[in-house]
């Protein structure tokens, strides 16, 4: 809406006799209301994210508002963020599997673009003026994660299974995540509820918020369930995997289990291993044998975005079923009887990422 001539002519007139610039208006500090500081609007931030993100970010969060406690967010510069990243890579700890403290900086970078993407949605601050989306994210070297070998596999399954204070729930925990190829936070979240013992199911709910069923072998089913119930899972609600004690487990089990094979298996520890080799080792098996589309729902990558051929590239529970069928060399409830032989036989002498 443009404004009247004679109203901004007579506007002029009176900041004139008064002696008043447009620019002492726009400097004055009543004339706008004042932003809060880092600190500040760090309770905001924390509150709206969710638990990833706080996971993820807020350790950083929490460093920018102890590094610029009192400044407004507007009075923070590209340059001081880039400060940052680069004193958090240099600080970085280092382990075996360090890339120079890229991923720190990387989690710096992505963390100040959270906070002031908050900022910008607030109203706070224009888009244009956020400090952190004019710095750059260093560029992501490709993983140096791999495909374990049957021999690699089988040596951690027997390391599992025969050392350690809780050696049922440690070969579970990897055959879980062997037949299934699931995320960490996927096997944590697992409850009584979300095992179907009949057809061989478990329901997962991993990286934003996706929930998908997954075929699991009945002989693993049965394990699960028995596992459950040992250890004190009564309501539908309560947690699949549990420790002795009847415990839910956390994510410190993962560690204590890696720490515990890399002792005892050098070249673990010298190359990482983690609980996601589980993932690379299933997932590479089920696209060399079963193909793309299979292997991308088996992770559970059917939303994610890709070129347009993956619309047409699709596959549903079934072609999941025949895949962990083959794989296993154990029939499931909801294979394809069609398939089942013309898939086993096209495995067959195929090397199995599963351990017996």
């Amino acid at each position: 809406m443009t404004a009247d001539p004679s109203a901004v002519a007579a506007a002029h007139q009176v900041l004139t006799h008064l002696g008043v610039t447009v620019a002492d208006l726009q400097a004055h500090p009543s004339a706008q209301a004042a932003l809060p500081t880092v600190a500040e609007y760090l309770p905001r931030v924390l509150a709206a994210a969710g638990p990833g993100a706080r996971r993820t970010y807020g350790t950083y969060w929490e460093r920018m508002a102890a590094t610029w406690p009192d400044r407004p967010l507007d009075g923070v510069a590209a340059s001081d963020i880039e400060a940052l990243k680069q004193l958090m890579m240099a600080s970085a700890v280092s382990r075996r599997n360090s890339r120079n403290g890229r991923h720190a900086g990387e989690h710096v970078v992505a963390a100040a673009r959270a906070f002031y993407t908050r900022a910008i949605a607030d109203g706070l601050i224009d888009a244009s003026a956020s400090p952190a989306h004019r710095v750059a994210k260093p560029r992501r070297l490709p993983s140096t994660r791999r495909a374990l070998t049957t021999h690699e596999l089988e040596e951690i399954n027997i390391e599992a299974r025969t050392s350690g204070k809780d050696v049922i729930l440690d070969a579970l925990v990897l055959r879980l995540h062997t037949e299934t190829a699931c995320r960490r936070g996927g096997a944590l979240a697992l409850r009584l509820v979300d095992l179907d013992t009949i057809n061989g199911l478990v329901r997962l709910t991993e990286k934003g918020a996706t929930i998908r069923w997954q075929p699991i072998t009945l002989d693993l089913a049965e394990h699960l369930y028995e596992h459950a119930r040992a250890r004190g899972a009564v309501l539908l609600t309560d947690a699949l995997l549990r420790n002795r004690a009847g415990q839910p487990i956390t994510s410190r089990r993962y560690d204590h289990l890696w720490k515990r094979l890399g002792e005892r298996l050098p070249w673990v520890a010298v190359h990482g291993v983690s609980t996601h080799w589980l993932r690379h080792t299933t997932l590479t098996w089920v696209e060399r044998h079963f193909g793309y589309g299979i292997a991308r729902a088996y992770a559970g990558h059917t939303d994610s975005p890709g070129s347009s051929t993956t619309t047409y590239i699709k596959a549903d529970l079934h072609d999941v079923a025949n895949a962990l069928s083959a794989m296993t060399g154990q029939p499931h409830p909801l294979a394809r009887l069609i398939d089942r032989a013309d898939r086993c036989s096209q495995a067959s002498g195929a090397v199995s990422p599963t351990t017996k």
